[in-house]
């Protein structure tokens, strides 16, 4: 039984490599990953499949950028070639990015089974192109695998059946677990971030990721938002590994973040985790850092006005700040002080949610997994 692993951006990789990890570990179930090219990333190279202890892709599929329409179908065309010519038994789509939208819909009207990672995820927001990916991409799965409380009550409001609904934990921490025991037996001294760790005084600093359009493509939200971060970075220093688009916006719109605040260039995944996982706090705009510092207990501080991943404040170590500077300076002043939420990891966010996908897609699919499979 051959089962299509779709990956089309970065992220995306983290989420399948502990599944490729866990099908590696039986033989029931055979995969393909399928790398669809949507976001094409020079760090992507053998180190970084290394890094996350799987093959490079079976597939690249280079379907490049472009509007959302024009990307999504040319993943839509390259995809159905494949799905035609050998006919996989099932398509593991993983997240909300164009090519989970764009291969379940290509493997349904194939009728081939659909599985999504992550799903039920809800922002609310139909302004963020995630969002519509994820409402289509749960309208026709057949499988939906859960992190979260919260994602499983907006199936069941959707009315999935509940058979096809499994609450497995997420594959995220089991990616961010296994690469932070990796850590802990890896040599820093040559990353970048290690060089800035030790520089700072006392060990404290902190960590900024900004990516979002609506923070950063428009000026006066993103000066807001920098005005935030220049008066926290007075009090601790802060380093902000800086996306391709974030930078060019800062040197378009002219935002001033101070001498205190260190710009990197985009982090390969180990040397980015050295550095967040002992910041003071983290201030980002990212859904997978959301839950990859409640995952370890990282104190964070969500620049946005919503989010999908509602156990993370609920549970974790997250706070929900907004955009407004009040409130960021707010929230990590509390952290800076010690008097910051005391968080705890989720109910089965336990490093195994991967061995629970591919015990229930064996099941499903009619053939036995071994026993330390976790159903």
């Amino acid at each position: 039984m051959l089962i299509y692993l779709v990956a089309g951006a970065r992220p995306n990789f983290m989420k399948i490599a502990p599944i490729v990890r866990a099908l590696q570990a039986q033989d029931a179930l055979s995969y393909k990953i399928i790398h669809t090219g949507q976001h094409y990333d020079r760090e992507m190279n053998d180190v970084f499949f290394e890094e996350l202890g799987i093959p490079q892709p079976d597939v690249f599929m280079a379907a490049g950028g472009g509007s959302h329409a024009q990307q999504t179908a040319k993943i839509m065309v390259g995809f159905e070639e494949l799905c035609v010519a050998e006919r996989p038994d099932a398509v593991l789509v993983v997240g909300d990015v164009n090519s989970t939208l764009a291969c379940s819909v290509v493997a349904k009207k194939l009728a081939i089974p659909v599985a999504h990672v992550e799903a039920g995820l809800r922002s609310g927001d139909m302004a963020m192109p995630e969002e519509i990916n994820r409402l289509v991409t749960d309208s026709i799965s057949d499988w939906f695998f859960v992190t979260e409380p919260a994602a499983l009550e907006h199936l069941r409001r959707e009315g999935k059946p509940d058979a096809a609904v499994h609450y497995v934990g997420h594959v995220m921490v089991d990616n961010v677990l296994y690469q932070a025991d990796k850590l802990s037996r890896t040599d820093t001294s040559s990353f970048e971030t290690g060089a800035f760790k030790a520089a700072q005084a006392g060990g404290r600093y902190g960590v900024v990721t900004l990516h979002r359009p609506s923070n950063v493509d428009e000026p006066a939200t993103f000066a807001r938002i920098a005005g935030a971060l220049k008066e926290i970075a007075q009090e601790l220093p802060l380093i902000f590994p800086v996306h391709p688009r974030t930078r060019a916006n800062i040197e378009k719109f002219g935002i001033d973040l101070g001498p205190n605040v260190t710009l990197a260039g985009p982090q390969a995944y180990m040397a980015f985790l050295n550095l967040w996982k002992d910041a003071a706090v983290v201030l980002t705009d990212s859904g997978g850092l959301q839950e990859e510092t409640t995952a370890l207990g990282v104190p964070c501080v969500t620049i946005r006005e919503n989010t999908e991943r509602p156990v993370t404040v609920d549970e974790g170590s997250n706070v929900l700040a907004g955009t407004d500077p009040e409130a960021i300076l707010r929230e990590a002043r509390k952290i800076l002080a010690g008097q910051g939420k005391q968080g705890r990891r989720p109910h089965l966010w336990d490093g195994r949610a991967a061995e629970r996908i591919v015990a229930v897609l064996a099941r499903e699919l009619g053939v036995a997994a071994p026993e330390s499979l976790a159903a």
